[in-house]
């Protein structure tokens, strides 16, 4: 056999092996998208009403949505979807509000979410009014996750300006219950009662500024509320009975003595507690609420099981340590919030798109994990990613939370989920 003819068949049998080429390219077709003239005069939409957009999150931020008690944001923000141009605009049950942006396709076909979360952490009272230094705002909820909110209006006005039709309708969401003790039940409605659940074929939560960030894992979380009850009595008088306070001390001195993994990431908090009557009292009631989180399953229910074995502990302690006659130290947890761990996995092509859309920004991909809205579609298997809002921001979930809302930045940011959402929505 000559040399050629021996080269020509190793050739042939390195390509009878090697994988067949895929058949989607995410980059390709992040880049036709972002360089047609339709989506250039989208962006240039969403920059010539940048102050717009920047008034929205002012007059949005300055709406109170503590806890369970979002409804006032929902109607306002309601009346803008409509004021925006969407269809089928309502609020749920359960407090969501959405409107649609119909596609070419079918109707009753497949949809793509983008979503954002009415709600703060911040409790009922706190003062919401936006100070504003430079381009930078300053408020409570302002980023956390306000600007997204007026980003997805910014977006509706961008695509009827620019006439850009998707072949999937896009469902546009504000919706509540994503902090704290919320525990997700907005999305928990979304895709367990909502008209539109079995209608979703890809998710966007935009949750935060970093435009470079792609959220692909669920971080999970277990929350407990822990009642210690004792006899109670007079601190003088009572003294040497046993206190449901210092079985609590204990509890979270051995909570804060627990070894968890860096790999998969795993952390707790005791962040909240309360009780007792008076200085001059062994209180009969005392509680604590702590947060455990895992990036898997497995470490958080280890975790779980670790810390119900110490607050078993932490009551024999006490009542081993001190009089019982009137009375043991008993402890009662109370799961208050349970998220599910999971995560889309990285070679589906919602995460490739939306690194896609990143690159094509100009940016490098930043992909990870968190405790988002994102979390109960991917633990339905449903494709889903967190993104970023644009711009800059910092110091979420304190009194000084700010963003920046320099146009140049903001708006870049901007395109990147708008990029990732037509990808996924067909054009």
């Amino acid at each position: 056999m000559s040399v050629v003819r021996l080269a020509t068949v190793v050739l042939a049998i390195m390509a009878l092996g090697a994988a067949p080429k895929r058949p989607d390219d995410p980059d390709r077709a992040v880049q036709k998208i972002v360089q047609s003239p339709a989506f250039k005069a989208a962006a240039a939409t969403l920059d010539r009403d940048h102050d717009r957009m920047v008034q929205d999150i002012v007059t949005l931020t300055e709406i109170p949505a503590p806890p369970f008690k979002e409804a006032a944001k929902g109607k306002a923000y309601m009346a803008m979807l409509q004021a925006a141009g969407l269809s089928d605009v309502e609020m749920d049950a359960e407090g969501n509000v959405m409107g649609l942006r119909r596609g070419t396709g079918p109707a009753g076909g497949s949809i793509v979410v983008l979503a954002a979360h009415l709600d703060t952490v911040f409790p009922e009272g706190t003062p919401v009014k936006v100070r504003r230094e430079g381009t930078r705002l300053f408020a409570p909820g302002v980023g956390d996750d306000t600007r997204s909110l007026a980003v997805l209006l910014a977006y509706v006005r961008a695509l009827d300006a620019a006439k850009i039709r998707t072949r999937s309708d896009i469902l546009f969401v504000g919706d509540v219950g994503e902090e704290g003790p919320g525990d997700l039940r907005g999305m928990r409605y979304l895709f367990g009662k909502g008209k539109y659940k079995d209608r979703i074929k890809a998710f966007f939560s935009m949750d935060g500024t970093d435009a470079a960030r792609v959220t692909f894992g669920a971080v999970g979380s277990r929350r407990y509320r822990v009642a210690f009850h004792g006899p109670g009595g007079h601190s003088y008088g009572a003294f040497g009975i046993v206190n449901p306070m210092a079985a609590m001390a204990r509890a979270v001195d051995q909570l804060y003595l627990t070894k968890v993994p860096a790999r998969p990431r795993t952390t707790y908090a005791a962040s909240v507690v309360g009780g007792g009557v008076s200085v001059n009292s062994i209180p009969a009631d005392v509680w604590l609420e702590v947060d455990m989180r895992s990036e898997s399953k497995e470490e958080l229910a280890k975790l779980d099981a670790h810390f119900m074995e110490i607050l078993k502990e932490a009551a024999d302690h006490e009542n081993a340590a001190r009089d019982t006659r009137l009375g043991k130290v008993t402890v009662t947890p109370k799961l208050i919030g349970e998220r599910p761990t999971g995560e889309t996995s990285q070679d589906a092509l919602i995460v490739r798109t939306t690194a896609a859309a990143v690159r094509a920004a100009g940016m490098t991909p930043s992909l990870g994990a968190s405790s988002t809205d994102s979390n109960i579609p991917i633990s339905l298997g449903i494709p889903a990613v967190t993104i970023g809002s644009g711009g800059a921001g910092g110091r979420a979930h304190s009194l000084d939370e700010w963003i920046d809302v320099a146009k140049p930045e903001s708006v870049k940011g901007m395109t990147v989920g708008l990029a990732a959402v037509l990808a996924m929505a067909g054009v």
